[in-house]
């Protein structure tokens, strides 16, 4: 009797699971269809039963390369003859197979509707199983290189793809903040869409860094909203592109390589994801990598100094990287150090921290507003009296710290603790067993010099994970998951490409490196849909069995859009003779054009409003109640208030109770609403003709 092996009954199984659930799935919309047999309709019932029947047949074919590995590798062979003759036509199925699946669920309805985790499963196993076989050469059906290679390609389409799925010229935001951070990024380039003199401040809640980068786009004269969602997005991947090419150019000479490992690199970052401005200091400082001191010394600096004045919390940032990949990436010679390698580390490592500790104490940053009353801006602290243990105490305690959140919560489900590990495991045993097996050599300072920084900024990302308004992914874990990022690129320069490229590597080993590919692609082949589709909501009902409309989350038609927007402009109009209009929220309508005001108020944008509710900042919001009081504006245009108070199993609870505490219930005992758009989410508050007596509601 043939002995059946673990791996192959577990192959198996998970084969035969993913199918039968992918058969339930499309059963689910198949079913109700119609009437013609059972609830199917004609059409609907020949496709359900060709999808079984191919399912059935896929299961067959996994069954028979398991148990009968021979043979099924002889009648492929005909197959194999085939696809060596026409090159050319092997690739080309190669790219249509790597591109139609996304296009299939993000630029069509079908991603509506075949939404189950199975589906799409057996959909990206049996993309990845194509191409494989198409990108392989020679006489096997499939080899180790380019099966990895078929896995960071359909995974960095999917992530790709999610990451320009906001590309749109919808006029409204698109998330909570989506739409005021867009104006955000217009005060850098584009002050002069609101009528702003040349000296008057207009504070912005965001800093130098994330400005620069984000505001490019208003350097193009009457540039469009969907340009700016475009290049958006393409901040999601640009940054982290930069930073594969700029290590692996140090790494291999191989374009191929270049190419994939670049998108690897692209892969684990974007489990963060990470701001931008960070990711290009990383690539800066891994460009700098064994380069001469005369060039690595100012820029280091510059990249500490950049980073810095985007996040204060990532000042030390460049430097703790450049040195782990200088002494950790070090060549040893009889399992030592040389001097020189000590010498670069300790210097550049020094002189990155005096570019994002001391450098911001020597020069003025770059011409930024003031805080308003009240507000204190972090940046500018930084720039006049550094960072000290007061400003770091402060730091970390001006707001709440919701600790319980590094453990499955609403907010994010898995918790930090959890949704990190996840997202390292898989890359950490592998580096773990390079080392244990003697692949990858390290001596214990190389050692220190990673587990080091690792550690310092592990700790970091935990606690600011926890402050109340974050916590809902893993953006806070950015240096840790950059520094973890450097460490594979060391192994992989010290030993590891070999391991890799020539598949020297135990079984549970190549599981771990997969794994450390598959994961990072799982939310993102998640994601993938279209929001464009809302003319054909009752189809979609159908197939999905759905019977409330706003579960499938599209954007309004062009028609209701177009309404809302000149309805408001009505509104806007008929208001600005009694007083100022103020946009709380949707000041991208402004940006564009989409509305217009004959003058701009600039304080009380939402984040700034949130941003000091979450630090219960009383000095700051006696201007806003004595304004709302005094009823200064004569028409508030802001998302719906509501008022109900909620509890830790909500998603962000805390943070809806402080909004509901210091902003929705003040204003609304001055303002009433005069009209809401709830397609748009947008409310129209105008000032009550009696007041009501606040003083109880006010914090």
């Amino acid at each position: 009797m043939r002995r059946f092996f673990v791996p192959q009954i577990f192959s198996i199984l998970v084969s035969a699971v993913i199918l039968i659930g992918a058969s339930v799935e499309f059963y689910h919309v198949a079913w109700g269809t119609g009437e013609a047999v059972g609830q199917f309709s004609p059409r609907w019932f020949v496709l359900f039963i060709a999808f079984v029947l191919t399912c059935a047949a896929v299961l067959a074919g996994v069954g028979f390369a398991v148990f009968r590995r021979k043979e099924f590798l002889s009648a492929s062979q005909k197959f194999v003859t085939v696809r060596n003759k026409f090159t050319a036509v092997r690739l080309a199925l190669a790219f249509l197979v790597l591109v139609v699946p996304v296009w299939f669920l993000q630029r069509t309805m079908w991603g509506i509707v075949f939404d189950g985790v199975y589906f799409r499963a057996l959909l990206w196993a049996l993309t990845v199983f194509l191409l494989s076989f198409f990108l392989t050469r020679g006489e096997p059906l499939i080899e180790w290189k380019p099966f990895l290679a078929a896995l960071i390609l359909t995974s960095s389409m999917f992530t790709i793809a999610v990451s320009l799925q906001g590309v749109t010229d919808y006029p409204f935001s698109q998330a909570w903040s989506e739409g005021n951070r867009i104006w955000d990024y217009s005060m850098r380039f584009g002050r002069d869409r609101y009528g702003l003199a040349d000296d008057q401040d207009v504070y912005v809640l965001l800093d130098p860094g994330r400005m620069l980068v984000g505001g490019l786009p208003f350097l193009i004269p009457g540039v469009s909203i969907e340009t700016v969602r475009l290049w958006i997005g393409l901040t999601l991947i640009l940054p982290y592109f930069l930073v594969g090419l700029a290590a692996f150019i140090v790494a291999d000479k191989n374009a191929r390589i270049w190419l994939l490992m670049t998108l690897w690199v692209f892969l684990f970052l974007r489990q963060g994801p990470i701001h931008a401005p960070l990711v290009l200091a990383a690539a800066l400082t891994v460009f700098l990598w064994r380069k001469p001191l005369w060039l690595a010394v100012p820029l280091i600096v510059y990249a500490g100094y950049f980073a810095q004045s985007s996040r204060f919390t990532w000042l030390f940032a460049p430097g703790l990287w450049i040195g782990m990949l200088e002494l950790a990436g070090a060549s040893l010679r009889d399992g030592r150090l040389d001097r020189a390698h000590w010498v670069r580390a300790i210097a550049l490592g020094l002189s990155g921290a005096f570019g994002g500790y001391l450098l911001p104490k020597l020069i003025p940053l770059l011409n930024r507003p003031s805080a308003p009353a009240g507000v204190t801006d972090v940046t500018e602290q930084i720039a006049s009296t550094g960072v000290n243990s007061e400003f770091i105490a402060n730091a970390v305690t001006d707001q709440p710290l919701l600790w319980y959140r590094l453990l499955p919560n609403p907010t994010y489900g898995t918790g930090i603790l959890l949704g990190l590990l996840i997202a390292v495991l898989p890359l950490a045993i592998f580096l773990l067993w390079l080392a244990a097996a003697k692949k990858w050599n390290v001596n214990i300072w190389q050692k220190l010099a990673i587990a080091g920084p690792l550690l310092a900024f592990l700790v970091v990302g935990l606690i600011a994970s926890t402050k109340i308004g974050g916590g809902g992914d893993l953006h806070n874990m950015d240096m840790f998951l950059i520094g973890t990022a450097f460490t594979a690129f060391i192994a992989w320069v010290n030993g590891g490409k070999d391991v890799v490229l020539k598949n020297e590597m135990p079984s549970w080993v190549r599981v771990a490196l997969a794994a450390s590919l598959i994961v990072p692609a799982v939310t993102p082949l998640r994601q993938l849909r279209s929001f464009d589709y809302g003319d054909e909501l009752n189809t979609l009902m159908v197939l999905t069995d759905t019977t409330d409309k706003k579960a499938f989350d599209m954007l309004p038609d062009t028609v209701t859009v177009e309404s809302a927007l000149q309805e408001i402009q009505a509104f806007v109009d008929e208001a600005q003779p009694r007083g100022g209009v103020l946009f709380m929220d949707q000041r991208q309508l402004l940006t564009f054009g989409y509305i217009t005001v004959d003058s701009f108020v600039g304080e009380y944008e939402k984040k700034i409003l949130m941003n000091e509710a979450l630090s219960a900042n009383y000095d700051y919001y006696q201007a806003f109640y004595r304004d709302i009081a005094a009823q200064r504006f004569s028409l508030i245009v802001t998302e719906p208030l509501r008022t109900p108070v909620k509890d830790a199993t909500y998603e962000f609870g805390e943070e809806n109770n402080a909004w509901v505490k210091w902003v929705s219930i003040p204003v609304l005992c001055y303002y009433q609403e005069v009209q809401t758009f709830k397609e748009v989410n947008v409310q129209l508050l105008v000032p009550k003709t009696v007041p009501d007596d606040c003083s109880e509601y006010l914090p």
